[in-house]
């Protein structure tokens, strides 16, 4: 189409601009000439009704567009808690911006809820046929418990898979998201998840790089925001969200327990730090306090293995937020939903049962296999096995670096290639 069918639109002014348009002439020529020029124009050629509607009209609609905005915020900052406020990017008030600064809570740590979540595979076919000695289709009523584990590459890391999984096993009505710190999707991690049956999700979220030199290092924050991202987009109201680390270890009850949560319920665990216990005070049914030996500030000083949410509840608070702050991940997390102590449920019998341990497997360097690569073949099993190895991050073999491997026979150590030739 000829661009003759488009015709400019005039610039139209207000009386704002004009008369900041006359004291700009009034600098550059004498005023009486100016206004002497005003006035024979003004005569001749009246402005447009439009220019002088316009303008008074764009006024008379900006301030009362002004003042709603002034007192939406200041009913917001009256009213709101401060972590309400904190969540809704408001500010926190006095008291809580001058402790969250004393944690090094700044807005780096606290930035929004949008992680890219990448998922490798993901399963929602429950293949188990019988759970606890009984066929799954006896707990379909039962709300599903999401059951994140934040996972990255090491020595350990498919073992201790393997194992929660077979705890997992027993559990009827679970989905597990399984969140890895690492760029690139583990195909033998897929093909371990889809083996065990369990109805599952496998994501990719990376510790974003501005925080892996730091010491410590927050270690599971991007996992756990990547989980709580995938709830959100997948608009979960019905079910519960517990936080299991790969390297726990769980009593079975602890699911039946958290699979009552209304809102939020609490339990002590085991293994954790002085005390070797970190969990609620309970007086006459209600949680009153915490024990715990590394207070901190906290308002919520508890293990991310020490509670258990209801979605339906969580999903009353569209700022759900977990800072990348070590140590304070669980404190701001619940802070973000808007827990209150009356709110708190105290499950494993009023709080005096440990039905999860903080146990944690002693981490060790790659192990290498010095092996020359002509011997990796199928002559022995030694090839496959160790392929095996080096896909879980366990073993590596090398032809250059420390003792060539040794391989014994009647109680003597000799040579692999004495063996393998």
């Amino acid at each position: 189409m000829s661009s003759a069918h488009y015709q400019a639109l005039e610039p139209q002014t207000s009386d704002e601009d004009n008369e900041d348009i006359e004291r700009r002439q009034c600098n550059s020529r004498s005023c009486t000439a100016s206004a002497t020029t005003t006035t024979t124009t003004t005569a001749s050629h009246p402005p447009h009704p439009m220019v002088r509607k316009g303008g008074v009209a764009r006024r008379r609609c900006l301030v009362p567009l002004v003042a709603g905005a002034l007192f939406f915020v200041a009913f917001c900052y009256l009213t709101l808690s401060g972590d309400t406020r904190l969540a809704l990017g408001l500010g926190g008030g006095a008291e809580d911006s001058e402790e969250l600064s004393h944690h090094g809570l700044d807005g780096m740590n606290f930035r929004p809820l949008n992680e890219t979540v990448h998922i490798c595979s993901e399963s929602y076919e429950d293949r188990r046929q019988f759970m606890q000695d009984k066929p799954q289709s006896e707990y379909g009523q039962l709300p599903v418990i999401y059951f994140v584990t934040p996972t990255y590459p090491r020595r350990e890391q498919i073992p201790e898979l393997t194992r929660l999984a077979h705890t997992l096993l027993h559990v009827p009505r679970l989905h597990w998201l399984v969140a890895d710190d690492q760029e690139k999707c583990n195909g033998f991690m897929d093909t371990l998840l889809h083996r065990f049956g369990i109805p599952f999700t496998h994501m990719v979220s990376p510790m974003p790089s501005k925080f892996r030199n730091e010491k410590p290092a927050p270690r599971g924050v991007a996992n756990r925001r990547a989980a709580l991202q995938w709830l959100r987009q997948h608009n979960l109201t019905n079910g519960i969200l517990y936080f299991g680390d790969d390297d726990n270890t769980y009593d079975l009850r602890l699911f039946s327990e958290i699979r009552k949560t209304q809102r939020v319920s609490m339990f002590p665990v085991g293994l954790i730090a002085d005390y070797g216990v970190s969990g609620p005070v309970v007086r006459k049914g209600k949680v009153v306090a915490f024990l715990d030996s590394w207070v901190a500030g906290r308002r919520w000083p508890v293990d991310m293995a020490g509670f258990a949410v209801s979605l339906e509840y969580m999903a009353q608070y569209p700022y759900v937020n977990m800072p990348y702050k070590p140590g304070y991940e669980e404190d701001l997390f619940l802070r973000s939903i808007g827990l209150q102590m009356n709110l708190i449920e105290p499950r494993g019998n009023n709080c005096t049962e440990i039905l999860v341990w903080h146990t944690q497997t002693k981490s060790k360097k790659l192990g290498m296999v010095r092996l020359e690569s002509k011997y990796l073949d199928d002559r022995s099993n030694l090839g496959a096995l160790l392929h095996n190895l080096k896909l879980m991050g366990v073993a590596s073999t090398t032809e250059s670096e420390g003792r060539d491997a040794l391989i014994s026979k009647n109680g003597k150590e000799k040579p692999h290639s004495k063996i393998l030739s």
